[in-house]
């Protein structure tokens, strides 16, 4: 219950879109602040509204009263809170360790982004009061327009949309943390991404590869592993004979998405468990000694070509492979959604506009036209 005398009170701000905003009013030494919730009540226009509300008001109360605790035992850190005075660069850059100490590609894109930031800001002592919507517009439209890469070439518009992300998910964290209450991205759009060819194989090619010599036998099992399982190379690699289980005649692995954190449940077939091998200790891995994704690719590269096959394959094309796969044979979108651990279903679509069934059906419904069309391809001039 908020009193007046309390140094945290609990508000309410109608927003835009009909919804009512809960936040933290904070005075504290003559200095008032606020912390947004992010925690909405809806119009109540059904029991069940009702009670979503009291849950909403319930958690927030929760909120402010863990706030009250931290205040009076001295340590909830209110000089992010009313001065952003944490600085950026050196937010950012534990935020990039983490991610490059939890990460199992080398490529690392938090790098390249602080690459563009830097250019972008000269200062290197900017705290977060300085990372304003208008700081962050300025950002956007120098990766648009003004960013270059190390090589001096103009910065793709998805490497531009992916670098944006980054920083969104480090603002995001600094929200979640306290270090600033409000969100600086509210109101810039984020930059559109370019559709980009996903390159895979049909099955016909993925059984010459099955015959075609490999120089690195492991990484030949990983790749078509990938192509009967759908899972990534950072699921791969990190993947235990512990998180092995066999369940009702079916190999299932049950393990965590190292790219989104979700808990998969994956049955696999009877030749994707042979490219398993035998059977390891739980702690052992399941494809060792994979080398380095870039290495990797290498081999694929040559091992395609040597199998005749005219096509860009890295690793992850065999996770495309997979999902195309999967929707020539008939299997439905929501389905091979939940194969590849897709945590929403319009993710999955793009592979459908791959293979759109749906077309092809349309363009073999058109009626035979050309008379004798036998004979006139072969007396047919080239155009």
């Amino acid at each position: 219950m908020t009193t007046s005398k309390d140094p945290i009170k609990l508000r309410r701000r109608k927003t835009s879109t009909g919804l009512t905003s809960l936040y933290l009013d904070i005075y504290l030494k003559g200095v008032r602040t606020y912390e947004y919730l992010r925690l909405y009540l809806v119009p109540e226009k059904s029991r069940e509204d009702k009670r979503k509300n009291l849950e909403t008001l319930k958690l927030a109360e929760t909120v402010r009263a863990k706030r009250i605790v931290e205040l009076r035992n001295g340590f909830y850190g209110f000089k992010n809170v009313t001065g952003g005075n944490t600085l950026f660069f050196d937010y950012y850059e534990k935020m990039r360790l983490k991610h490059v100490k939890n990460s199992t590609v080398k490529n690392d894109n938090w790098s390249s982004a602080l690459y563009h930031l830097r250019n972008y800001e000269q200062r290197k002592n900017i705290t977060f009061a300085g990372i304003t919507t208008v700081w962050i517009q300025g950002f956007r439209d120098f990766l648009v327009e003004k960013a270059r890469t190390r090589a001096n070439r103009p910065l793709a518009a998805n490497s531009a949309s992916h670098y944006l992300s980054i920083l969104r998910t480090c603002v995001n964290q600094a929200l979640k943390e306290c270090v600033i209450t409000e969100d600086p991205f509210r109101g810039v759009t984020a930059i559109k991404r370019e559709e980009t060819e996903r390159a895979y194989l049909t099955v016909d090619e993925v059984r010459r590869l099955t015959v075609t010599p490999c120089e690195h036998d492991r990484i030949k099992r990983a790749f078509l592993f990938s192509c009967l399982t759908g899972l990534r190379w950072s699921d791969i690699v990190k993947m235990t004979w512990g998180e092995v289980e066999e369940q009702s005649g079916f190999r299932r692995i049950v393990f965590r998405q190292k790219k989104t954190g979700g808990q998969e449940y994956l049955d696999i077939n009877s030749q994707a468990a042979t490219l398993m091998g035998v059977r390891g200790k739980p702690s052992d891995s399941v494809f060792r000694n994979l080398h380095a994704p870039a290495t990797a690719n290498e081999v694929i590269k040559r091992w395609v070509l040597r199998a005749g096959i005219q096509k860009n394959i890295t690793f992850h094309c065999a996770r495309h492979t997979f999902a195309v796969m999967m929707l020539d044979l008939g299997v439905d979108i929501y389905t091979v959604s939940k194969l590849l651990g897709h945590r929403l279903v319009r993710t999955t679509q793009i592979y459908a506009k791959v293979l759109d069934k749906n077309k092809q059906a349309a363009v073999a419904r058109i009626p035979q036209i050309l008379e004798n069309t036998d004979d006139e391809e072969k007396s047919a001039e080239p155009l």
